[in-house]
């Protein structure tokens, strides 16, 4: 029986231990620019000991920030800084992974300090925004257009430049985001997918964009690399995106070469009311994983040693992502060894045999 401790090999890919560093937003680039701020933030939770170090989402287009502070990965110029960050976590032995994202219809607005709302060019955003249709996020954001096929193409083509970007600067993972109601969620959703071409109605076209990203991106990607991808495993509405949407989907991505699917929830609409309590996420993992015989990640308030241990043990997941907990505490999976008991096969801190080839 695994445990959280345990390593985790995919593909040719070691993974120390099965806890990853969810990926979160910073809010502090400039232009898509990683800087000192990514270094000691992503550095120090790979010298904290988690098994897997995963960037925030970085934008595959200059639009397709949530916010204009967003990391971005759409220029060549965004690889060097990236790659020195690299270095440094797999230095400390875990695994550097990316995650990268549009933001869509949810792109251009304020970082959440700043209020969260809708910005436009005279607050450093941009417009327009796009998405599969011409449906506005809610009342107080920008109708976005829907993008043509040519469009759609487009967008497709930059998740394949950000992933030979990502190779060049030596990250060990992917993670495609089509979560949180952002573009390629967007796409699935029949909430904002609203299209009555090949992109839209039913579920074989709703779901053919995030297909054919996959393809393009596992092509360029090496086969002894590991390819993530996040889903909102239900928007919690009805006649929304559901769970057995999400299991069909997971069956789907997995012979087009995705390794692990990271099960969150929501953000396709605002205002949802969320049963949110510990571990409320790890649910759809189990079933995911279980169903579609697949790696799944679990997330969403997970906070102690013994749940993530439980989640693992249990099968719900392979991975437990955390992300608030870590950033309270960058060493709490050493914490997470003492406490259940795993010091002897915790790896000395700066071990490089740790390191991934």
């Amino acid at each position: 029986m695994a445990h959280l401790f345990e390593s985790l090999k995919i593909r040719e890919v070691n993974f120390r231990n099965r806890i990853a560093v969810s990926p979160m937003c910073q809010y502090s680039s400039v232009n898509g620019f990683a800087n000192d701020w990514h270094k000691i933030h992503l550095a120090s939770r790979a010298v904290g000991g988690a098994g897997l170090v995963m960037t925030e989402a970085a934008a595959v287009e200059a639009r397709g920030r949530i916010s204009p502070q967003d990391l971005g990965i759409w220029l060549d110029e965004h690889i060097e800084i990236l790659a020195e960050i690299v270095e440094l976590i797999h230095n400390f032995g875990a695994v550097a992974g990316i995650q990268l994202a549009h933001a869509g219809r949810k792109a251009s607005t304020a970082k959440p300090s700043k209020g969260g709302k809708a910005v436009d060019e005279s607050q450093d955003g941009w417009r327009p925004v796009v998405s599969s249709s011409a449906i506005a996020f809610s009342k107080d954001s920008p109708v976005p257009e829907a993008l043509s096929i040519e469009g759609i193409k487009q967008v497709t083509h930059a998740f394949v430049q950000a992933a030979q970007r990502a190779l060049k600067a030596n990250f060990k993972v992917i993670e495609i985001h089509a979560a949180h109601g952002y573009l390629i969620h967007q796409f699935l959703s029949p909430l904002s997918n609203q299209r009555s071409d090949e992109y839209g109605g039913s579920f074989e076209n709703r779901t053919r964009l995030l297909k054919e990203i996959v393809q393009e991106v596992r092509a360029v990607w090496p086969q002894t690399h590991p390819l993530f991808v996040r889903i909102s495993a239900t928007d919690w509405v009805d006649k929304g995106w559901d769970m057995a949407q999400s299991i069909a989907l997971s069956k789907q991505l997995q012979p087009l070469g995705v390794d692990l699917i990271d099960s969150s929830s929501g953000g396709i609409i605002p205002g949802i009311n969320i049963p949110v309590k510990a571990g409320y996420q790890a649910q759809f993992a189990e079933q995911i994983r279980r169903e579609a015989n697949i790696y799944t990640g679990a997330v969403g308030l997970i906070t102690s040693p013994e749940q993530a241990d439980k989640i693992v043990r249990t099968g719900s997941a392979d991975l437990v992502l955390l992300g608030r907990e870590l950033l309270r505490n960058p060493y709490w999976p050493h914490l997470a060894a003492k406490q259940l008991g795993h010091e002897k096969l915790w790896p000395v801190q700066y071990d490089r045999a740790w390191a991934p080839n």
